[in-house]
């Protein structure tokens, strides 16, 4: 029993002791380790800045940034490793690394995911930052493609975040994307009205109203013979931006209208006819009835 004792207390001795001397290299890690937030940190905000000054996408200045605030925690990770463990070498590391890759990338396999699809994303630039998109349904512009995930605002003032593999592999509407965006506008006529006339006057209307470029040219087209009107459709073009779609459309609502009441042209009500009958007397299954002459 005493012998026993003596090798617990002995086990304990050696283990506390190689506790002691592993504990500087674990205080060194540690500060290896706060020292690489502080860098990382420092070389993130250096490689914006060298960004700016050198590129001219703005996607390939986050880019820059992710990737040196990504690359300065690895470095400062296995840096600490190694002082941490004197006995750990660079290679043992490298190899333990690719034993539980598999393992790893089971675990992750969604981050690891949208990591790759937000670098894809940002090297391609289908969209770029304060594009206006619309992605699965949601529309807004966009503020940020991170690592993880693309954040968009929507116009009502939400906040969407979106994975990046779902937006790399799903269709997305970029609204802003070239310079100008063009808008339908439906507006209908009286049949009594003279379609020419309509056309010069509409034609002149919207070529006057602000915000609707003259390059592409507006157009005037008809479309329909509706139920109680004969429908144009006016086809203009303004700058992308929503805000400047939505205003200019109200604006041309408002000074077509105008124009049409000014011209005595008549913007019909839908009109429908009704007709009012003895549903008895047009019954096919009701008995015949005959007059008789009794003699």
């Amino acid at each position: 029993m005493k012998a026993l004792i003596e090798k617990i207390q002995t086990s304990l001795l050696n283990l506390i002791g190689s506790g002691i001397e592993v504990l500087p290299g674990i205080i060194v890690g540690l500060v290896i380790l706060l020292l690489t937030r502080l860098g990382a940190n420092f070389i993130e905000r250096l490689t914006t800045k060298v960004g700016k000054r050198t590129l001219r996408s703005q996607s390939l200045q986050l880019l820059l940034a992710k990737t040196s605030y990504v690359a300065a925690w690895v470095i400062g990770i296995l840096a600490a490793s190694v002082l941490a463990f004197p006995g750990l070498r660079l290679g043992d590391i490298i190899a333990a690394l690719g034993l539980g890759s598999v393992a790893i990338g089971f675990a992750f396999q969604d981050i690891f995911k949208n990591f790759l699809a937000g670098v894809l994303l940002l090297l391609q630039e289908p969209f770029r930052i304060n594009d206006q998109v619309i992605i699965e349904g949601y529309e807004g512009t966009v503020e940020q493609i991170n690592i993880r995930c693309t954040q968009i605002r929507t116009y009502q003032g939400e906040r969407v975040l979106l994975p990046n593999s779902t937006v790399f592999t799903t269709a997305v509407q970029v609204r802003t994307a070239y310079e100008h965006r063009r808008t339908d506008l439906g507006v209908g006529v009286d049949y009594n009205t003279s379609l020419l006339e309509v056309t010069e006057l509409l034609e002149h209307t919207i070529m006057g109203v602000d915000g609707v470029v003259s390059t592409p040219a507006p157009e005037i087209d008809l479309v329909s013979f509706g139920d109680s009107s004969i429908d144009f459709v006016v086809r203009y073009w303004t700058l992308p931006p929503q805000k400047q779609v939505r205003q200019v459309k109200t604006k041309a609502i408002i000074a077509i209208k105008k124009a049409f009441d000014q011209a005595e042209i008549n913007i019909p009500y839908p009109i429908r006819t009704l007709y009012l009958y003895d549903q008895q007397r047009f019954n096919d299954n009701s008995p015949v009835s005959t007059d008789t002459e009794s003699n």
